[in-house]
């Protein structure tokens, strides 16, 4: 019944974005950026339907009450291609770091333009960090929300943490808060593969982080708290899903966190 429900789930999925792209690109691009995020929007909103009532994944959101008024930094654990669009309905007008190829894809990357995202060239590591900072200012002055995912790229559940730098440099001179996301999408809707596993989940944001600390040490404070929640939550979300496949990196990071109770 899985891979039924997740084929049907792949068939509505890919047909709804090309229908929404047919019917609304035309409009998309007339209208001004923050009206056209409408559009954006609902898709993301008929994907979050579509995984629900069809592939039977649902999910909740924790801790929205925390984050600040406007000009902040949501520095997100990435899994899954779930977790690119899910928050994007819940925030008035977030604004993503993505790297500079996705702009040359046709489509998307004409739809990322036109939202003003912020492509950086990771070949280019001198150049591409300064840039990323003044556009990063230029989209918080407008009162966006930043999104970033610090490690760069997908990474299977439980999987080693592999943080980048950027985030740091990001906080010291951007001087705004910066507030972690943790999550499990990957444990339901893997970086590679066809199936969907149903279940449910939740996306928790965590305290934010004042600016001020230096950032060495800021750094090292995201990293600690990010990896404990998410590891608390790993635990929590496998528990209340007992009918899950778990993916080796889990098992694997399940097993450590057994053994570590047990020392």
């Amino acid at each position: 019944m899985t891979y039924l429900r997740s084929g049907i789930f792949q068939l509505c999925f890919y047909l709804s974005f090309i229908v929404q792209m047919i019917i609304f690109t035309p409009i998309y691009f007339l209208l001004p950026r923050k009206t056209a995020y409408k559009i954006p929007k609902n898709w993301a909103r008929s994907n979050i339907w579509l995984a629900k009532h069809i592939a039977g994944i649902s999910f909740e959101i924790e801790g929205m009450e925390q984050l600040p008024h406007q000009g902040f930094i949501l520095s997100a654990k990435h899994q899954s291609f779930f977790d690119t669009f899910a928050l994007i309905p819940y925030l008035d007008d977030p604004v993503y770091i993505l790297k500079r190829e996705l702009l040359w894809i046709p489509l998307f990357g004409w739809y990322a333009a036109k939202q003003d995202m912020i492509p950086i060239n990771r070949a280019d590591k001198s150049r591409a960090i300064p840039q990323m900072v003044a556009r990063a200012r230029e989209e918080l002055a407008r009162g966006r929300e930043l999104i970033i995912y610090p490690e760069g790229t997908r990474k299977a559940p439980g999987a080693p943490p592999d943080y980048k730098y950027g985030i740091a440099r990001l906080y010291k001179d951007l001087d705004v808060p910066v507030v972690p996301v943790v999550m499990h999408p990957g444990l339901f809707w893997p970086r590679h593969g066809f199936l969907r596993q149903p279940g449910h989940f939740k996306v928790r944001f965590l305290q934010p982080i004042e600016p001020g600390m230096p950032p060495d040490q800021f750094f090292k404070h995201l990293i600690e708290v990010t990896e404990r929640a998410s590891d608390e939550l790993l635990v929590e979300t496998i528990r209340n899903n007992p009918h899950l496949k778990i993916p080796e990196s889990a098992r694997l990071r399940l097993d450590e966190l057994t053994a570590a109770q047990a020392a």
